[in-house]
């Protein structure tokens, strides 16, 4: 579940008087602002407002023609029916924002006098934009605002909004709205939230309070505003526990997965068949096609070929020329009677990348594809957005590739045929038709363990960090079986993951 969009469409449904139902004996909105109004008159009387601050106040009404217009204080009306965004219930109202507000105004500088912490001198809280820890940046020793007041982040975390109760300084463009009397604060941030969603300008995203001042808000009956607040404040306790479930669930789906794969790899997912052809006998016919071939001249033999058994004292050894080691140490975990461990660069090609320059790739579809790294790799997929008509370092249909510079440990099959691949990219060719997808999985296996030794200021791994990998090698049955019983498991636990969604 997309508890995000659910949270915006709750707010969407709460200003438009869709949330809770409409109450015919409740105070009409028009009759609230007109009140408003009138005290903030009373207030200019008073000093307490300037006359600036009610300049531009304007009343918003339906005409008989029963589209809106706006009266302003020199007596002359505007129809403005294209700016209303839609329609409200009967006894709600339209206004400017400056209507339903006794101050709007963005923070400045610090305080020369404050500090970090809280102490009995500097108890007045100040706050910046940001959300981290509600944009708390100290403490000072006078106020600023005095009223319950909202603040909306204008810049960075833009329009993250907050309701202060408590004597405060914003600062660093924090813009303060201190709501009039029969306002509800805690609807008029419902308002922000669902409305304000980007900011204005260029360069620097941001808000502006000449740009939220005119901002266009529906107002309900007090009554409603209310029953709209108390109603959103049960439905995030009920979405938040959802989204704590939901997150519960996307931590066990992860954990099925590596447990699924611990499993196989361990030989334990799948009952083994003591008919099967141990992979003892695999490897030997493997070395006895790698003689002919080194015979033939098409591959030379390798100094430092590694043969992996299992000693009389049940111990494990490596056989490297004339050397013997024990590597009990390196061994990762048991296996069954019938399975044996190899190295990687004894059964597969390991093909390095090759960078190209800007003048040798384009990004029309001319040549074959350009693979240059991580971005390239969608949720185990390709995604060609390059090509090149000057190719040095190919991989083919049916490699594995990893990426192995800057974002280490990414995995795709190529299913689409030859490509050059760029030095963050290394291709794993398997030269003596085993079962890829299961050398993916082995992979995929230790991938932590690969992206713990990369090295370098732009994490990479070396070709020897892979072929020297140390896999578990089931018999040829095993691996057709794992590997369906592990893509069967990982497609129905995605139809989960996507249900959540």
């Amino acid at each position: 579940m997309d508890t995000k969009a659910l949270r915006q469409k709750i707010l969407d449904l709460a200003i438009r008087g869709k949330l809770v139902p409409q109450d015919p004996n409740d105070e009409p909105a028009s009759v609230l602002l007109e009140r408003i109004r009138v005290e903030k008159q009373q207030m200019v009387k008073e000093g307490k407002l300037k006359p600036k601050d009610i300049k531009n106040d304007t009343i918003i009404f339906v005409g008989e023609d029963n589209l809106h217009y706006e009266k302003f204080q020199d007596g002359s009306e505007k129809c403005i029916e294209d700016e209303i965004p839609f329609e409200v219930p009967e006894g709600w109202v339209w206004c400017r924002l400056t209507e339903i507000t006794f101050e709007i105004f963005a923070g400045g500088d610090k305080p020369e006098n404050y500090s970090k912490t809280q102490t009995d001198e500097f108890s007045i809280p100040i706050f910046a934009n940001g959300a981290e820890n509600d944009g708390l940046y100290g403490f000072t020793n006078k106020a600023r605002v005095n009223k319950s007041a909202i603040t909306v982040s204008a810049r960075g975390t833009i329009g993250f909004c907050c309701i202060r109760h408590m004597p405060f300084v914003p600062i660093v463009r924090l813009i303060t709205i201190v709501p009039a009397e029969g306002i509800n604060i805690e609807y008029l941030r419902i308002v922000f939230q669902a409305l304000i969603e980007t900011g204005e300008g260029s360069s620097i995203p941001q808000l502006t309070v000449p740009g939220i001042k005119p901002k266009l808000i529906p107002i309900p009956p007090y009554s409603e505003q209310t029953r709209i607040s108390n109603k959103l404040i049960e439905t995030e306790k009920i979405v938040s526990a959802v989204e704590l479930n939901q997150e519960s669930v996307v931590n066990y789906i992860k954990l099925a997965k590596s447990k699924i794969l611990d499993l196989a790899i361990r030989g334990q997912l799948v009952p083994q068949d003591p008919n099967d052809e141990p992979a003892s006998v695999l490897l030997e016919r493997i070395r006895a096609e790698k003689e002919e071939l080194i015979k033939a001249g098409k591959i030379k033999r390798d100094k430092k070929e590694s043969v992996i058994f299992k000693g009389e004292d049940n111990s494990y050894y490596e056989k490297i020329g004339s050397t013997i080691k024990n590597i009990d140490n390196s061994i990762p975990f048991e296996i069954p009677e019938n399975w044996c461990f190899i190295r990687l660069k004894e059964l597969w090609k390991l093909i390095s990348g090759r960078d190209l320059s800007p003048s040798e790739y384009k990004d029309n579809q001319d040549g074959i594809p350009y693979i240059t790294g991580a971005s390239n790799f969608r949720n185990g997929k390709i995604e060609l957005v390059r090509w090149t008509s000057s190719p040095q370092v190919i991989t083919k249909q049916g490699d594995l590739l990893l990426t192995c510079k800057g974002t280490v440990g990414e995995l795709a099959f190529n299913d689409f045929g030859n490509a050059h691949i760029a030095r963050q990219i290394m291709a794993i060719r398997n030269t003596y038709g085993l079962n890829v997808e299961y050398l993916s999985f082995c992979i995929s296996f230790y991938i932590e363990e690969i992206k713990a030794v990369a090295k370098g200021l732009i994490p990479g791994i070396s070709r020897e960090d892979i072929l020297n990998l140390i896999l578990p090698i089931p018999p040829e049955n095993y691996q057709k079986l794992v590997v369906s019983q592990i893509t069967k498991s990982n497609h129905a636990l995605y139809l989960i993951e996507k249900s959540l969604s």
